[in-house]
């Protein structure tokens, strides 16, 4: 397959994936400046990672995209979104899926967060171990970590899917 074909559906996704509301309020040019980033993100570094390797490629994904929206409130949150949607929908098109085996880290994929998901994960929740959502700017590692670990539960004990699946089932239901 032609490498400026592969690139040219990677830049595609991350326009898609990230559509106006999606980051509706994260900051001027913020939208922009993500999909840019997503559709240069080296999806080969992503091939055949065991789920420490995945994290720690994310984690450091993450961190760079902070840099590149070139914001002051380092905004966390916001970052992961884009990256979550973006990895999400890489994953269900069967080109970038295949060329870089994302198939193989689908099970450690995260669920996009936002107001609407972490409300209807909340509602679900019986235990009270979700923090309250203040808002995708102001979300941290640590209580997205923790919405992501209920997720996976639910995910898996309710829906028998992949966590990153459950954002089809949740914000189309809650929205």
């Amino acid at each position: 397959m032609r490498n400026d074909f592969l690139k040219t559906v990677q830049g595609f996704i991350a326009v898609v994936a990230m559509g106006p509301s999606s980051l509706r309020n994260q900051g001027l040019g913020v939208l922009k400046k993500a999909q840019d980033f997503c559709s240069k993100l080296n999806l080969q570094n992503y091939s055949n990672l065991n789920e420490g390797q995945f994290k720690n490629q994310l984690d450091l994904d993450t961190l760079k995209l902070i840099k590149a929206l070139q914001l002051k409130n380092k905004p966390w949150g916001t970052a992961r979104k884009a990256l979550n949607l973006f990895l999400r929908e890489s994953l269900y098109n069967k080109y970038l899926s295949k060329e870089y085996s994302l198939d193989k880290i689908e099970k450690f994929l995260e669920i996009p967060l936002d107001q609407v998901v972490s409300h209807a994960l909340t509602k679900l929740e019986t235990k009270g171990q979700l923090p309250k959502w203040r808002s995708l700017k102001s979300l941290d590692k640590e209580e997205s970590g923790k919405f992501q670990e209920f997720a996976q539960e639910l995910a898996e004990k309710e829906y028998h899917i992949a966590r990153v699946h459950l954002d089809i089932y949740l914000w189309t239901k809650n929205r």
